[in-house]
């Protein structure tokens, strides 16, 4: 683990091992010094850093060296709620166990996405450029902004994240619609589908929100056949992972106006290309893949790291 991580919770890793004696393994920050032998690891926020799935920086990859350095690596931990990076699939294939974090960020990029839908709503981008042009334009005639109450919300993935936002869209009088990995029968009032219904059911969206796993399954989910199924003033909400998204559709979709605008957390290749149109279509909200990060999250992170902790233990 990263010495921050060492200096932080050092004292709750030797609770949780209840007294068994454990060596700490200091990340390295560049490749040529990475320590080998770990029987656990433990990647937080500070290791990652500003690397992603597509752009690995030093200090994560002399991690990746010492995972690939330690024969008898067990087991590794992840501050994120998923675990598609290729290392992952690398380490699993070793027998390494590999778990997450899931639900320590579930609120925040709930919020996150709610945010975005409200933005959306309210006509957010087009006021921001009426501002920076120093021009007033009231959302009167065919600027007014469509009612939310009544209209219909489909939330692709019901984990944590899903769970929370649909919480947050019915208290504001959405009808809330749940594509899951398999069909269930209603709960609660929301209405249940798999995956594989998606194109079925998206013409119902208003808006259709992402929050769900890339797998095998959702991978390029949202396509053209998806969006074109879609009403032309529905919106998409993107806080899931970029792939779940054929981005050229999208593209396509957004600049002849068959889909009305779209809140982008996630892309297909990050860090997002600076000639992508993604970033200039003016119905568009492009974000950093930031919809998860506050200063809560840290905590949160390591209370499951060590709940984990001492079940490996046990």
């Amino acid at each position: 683990m990263s010495e921050p991580t060492l200096s932080r919770i050092g004292s709750e890793i030797a609770q949780a091992l209840d007294g068994r004696a454990f060596e700490p393994v200091i990340a390295a920050r560049t490749q040529g010094n990475a320590p080998a032998g770990a029987d656990v690891a433990f990647i937080s926020r500070d290791v990652t850093g500003l690397s992603t799935k597509h752009r690995v920086l030093e200090p994560l990859e002399a991690f990746y060296v010492s995972l690939r350095q330690s024969p008898k690596l067990a087991w590794v931990h992840v501050h994120s709620a998923g675990a598609d990076r290729p290392i992952f699939g690398e380490l699993k294939s070793r027998g390494v166990r590999v778990t997450t974090s899931s639900g320590a960020n579930a609120q925040v990029v709930a919020q996150t996405a709610l945010a975005g839908i409200l933005a959306l709503a309210r006509e957010f981008p087009r006021l921001f450029d009426a501002q920076r042009a120093q021009t007033w334009t009231p959302l009167i005639g065919d600027r007014m902004p469509r009612d939310l109450p009544g209209q219909t919300a489909v939330i692709v993935g019901w984990g944590p994240i899903g769970r929370a936002l649909g919480g947050y869209l019915r208290m504001l009088g959405l009808n809330v619609i749940a594509m899951r990995s398999a069909a269930a029968p209603p709960a609660d009032g929301v209405e249940t589908y798999a995956f594989e219904d998606l194109p079925h059911i998206a013409g119902r969206a208003d808006w259709l929100v992402l929050a769900c796993p890339l797998s095998d399954r959702t991978r390029g989910l949202v396509n053209a056949r998806v969006l074109a199924a879609m009403a032309p003033h529905a919106r998409l909400i993107n806080v899931a992972r970029g792939e779940v998204v054929a981005e050229a559709d999208l593209i396509k979709a957004l600049r002849t106006n068959a889909l009305a605008g779209a809140f982008l957390d996630v892309f297909e290749h990050e860090p997002l290309d600076a000639a992508s149109p993604l970033w200039t279509l003016p119905n568009v909200i492009a974000t950093p893949h930031s919809a998860g990060h506050s200063d809560g999250n840290e905590a949160r992170v390591d209370r499951i790291f060590l709940d984990y902790l001492r079940g490996w233990r046990q």
